[in-house]
């Protein structure tokens, strides 16, 4: 069993001693309180007896603590329905939890899926602009080649023109031999 405490107090003038299992400071204090109550009756009254004030103040002390009790059950109503939902509450607060990992890791999974899909970008965009580059080289190598073939395909004109202008010539010739010849033949005849 616990030990009894013995204290001293000061009430309304008259010393008493509490035996309780409360502290001493504890003991002070509610000693303190009965001695102000009591106090405050005289105040507003002093025509009060000793025994009228402290019994006054007894009532007083009764009524908060009363209202106290009474402001007590109306928060344990009020805190009632919330401590049954606290295991509910608890238990989706477990699933939230579970959802927001959930939802950490697929994040993670997307930053890691989109770091990569950023490098390929990065990749594809470097042969799409090596690609432009050599198609540019490329142009430039087709038009070069199609300014050699028109300038290739003008000598073949020229060439066949001057080659035209040469069978006539030889024809010319040919033709002026021949009349020559049969002129020749002719006189020999």
């Amino acid at each position: 069993m616990t030990e009894k405490i013995k204290t001293n107090v000061l009430i309304d003038g008259r010393n008493f001693t509490v035996i309780g299992n409360g502290s001493e400071e504890y003991v002070h204090k509610l000693a303190t309180y009965v001695d102000k109550k009591i106090k405050e009756m005289t105040i507003k009254n002093d025509r009060l007896s000793s025994s009228m004030a402290a019994t006054l103040a007894a009532l007083n002390i009764s009524d908060e603590l009363y209202r106290s009790i009474r402001e007590l059950e109306s928060l344990k109503n009020k805190s009632k329905i919330p401590m049954e939902n606290y295991e509910n509450i608890i238990n989706q607060l477990e699933d939230i939890k579970k959802k927001n990992e959930e939802l950490d890791i697929d994040c993670n999974t997307y930053k890691d899926e989109l770091l990569d899909l950023r490098r390929e970008n990065e990749k594809l965009s470097k042969e799409i602009e090596n690609y432009n580059q050599a198609l540019k080289l490329k142009e430039k190598e087709l038009q070069d080649n199609q300014n050699m073939i028109k300038k290739l395909q003008d000598k073949v004109y020229n060439s066949q023109i001057q080659l035209i202008e040469s069978k006539k010539e030889l024809e010319e010739a040919l033709k002026l031999y021949d009349k020559e010849k049969n002129i020749f033949n002719k006189e020999e005849i």
